[in-house]
């Protein structure tokens, strides 16, 4: 008889052509012990008493409507580090925005960044941090940084901007001293983002596999790190071309070390380390 309590074979491709439909993201049954562990955080949510009761629930009773979101919230990885692969901040600090600034001389508003998966917020702060410390010797700089997520649980917390003291430890010391707080109300261990980084943000739902986006179409730079590996190829060249769309021209892409837009025929030129330049 089946264990209740674990995914059977039909129970488990049901989900994996779900969430491979809804967010390009494929679960192979070698991630079968994952999805187990993390469905169960939503059988108490849902008052379910097993997996068989729970998938029931979604496929057979119409609880997919309601319990989609909380789906994809559970099952979605959200790695993420501050300052994770650092060359692209030190190409962004010393080559970049020099060259933003210049090709927008005179052009008013601000210059847009866009962090296309930004997880809990280490990405998008990582990138208020550079910014703003370059806006210290360039006073004239205007920035603006979205950051948006399919999960609007990790969303919540890049708007909180509260992380553990462990997570802070690749953040250069005077970076901490200038945009870290410790709380006098939380335990020690955790740190909040100072409140003139939290303003440069806007946060908002959006799923990468959308036909469109509802962001603006002339970001100067786009982040879209270590999230493609998780889509086929015909979903990765979909997406990127999408990102494509929204990019200014000279505006940048950055993708993560292990990605590549080899074949993939995009306005774009490499300038190596996984960056490239919309033409």
């Amino acid at each position: 008889m089946p264990d209740a309590d674990h995914l059977s074979s039909r129970d488990l491709r049901r989900l994996a052509d779900f969430v491979y439909d809804y967010c390009g993201i494929k679960l192979p049954s070698t991630k079968q012990v994952m999805v187990e562990g993390r469905l169960r955080r939503r059988l108490r949510a849902t008052g379910k008493a097993n997996l068989s009761e729970y998938c029931r629930y979604l496929f057979e009773e119409d609880g997919m409507e309601s319990e989609a979101i909380h789906l994809i919230d559970a099952i979605t990885t959200n790695k993420t580090d501050f300052f994770r692969e650092p060359e692209h901040f030190r190409f962004l600090v010393e080559e970049a925005l020099p060259q933003m600034i210049s090709d927008r001389r005179g052009t008013p508003g601000p210059l847009k960044f866009w962090s296309a998966a930004s997880s809990i917020g280490a990405e998008p702060y990582t990138l208020a941090m550079v910014l703003a410390d370059y806006g210290l010797r360039e006073r004239s700089l205007k920035t603006q940084i979205f950051a948006t997520d399919i999960s609007t649980k990790v969303l919540a917390q890049v708007t909180e901007a509260i992380y553990p003291h462990a997570m802070i430890e690749p953040v250069p010391i005077e970076m901490r001293k200038r945009y870290l707080l410790r709380s006098k109300t939380q335990p020690k261990e955790v740190v909040r983002i100072a409140p003139e980084l939290r303003a440069m943000i806007r946060t908002g739902r959006l799923n990468l596999m959308d036909e469109r986006y509802s962001i603006d179409k002339d970001m100067d730079a786009i982040f879209c790190r270590n999230v493609l590996i998780y889509f086929d190829k015909p979903t990765q060249s979909a997406v990127l071309r999408r990102l494509c769309d929204h990019l200014r021209p000279g505006g940048y892409l950055f993708l993560g070390h292990s990605e590549s837009l080899s074949g993939q025929g995009l306005p774009v030129a490499s300038l190596g380390s996984s960056i490239f330049r919309r033409v």
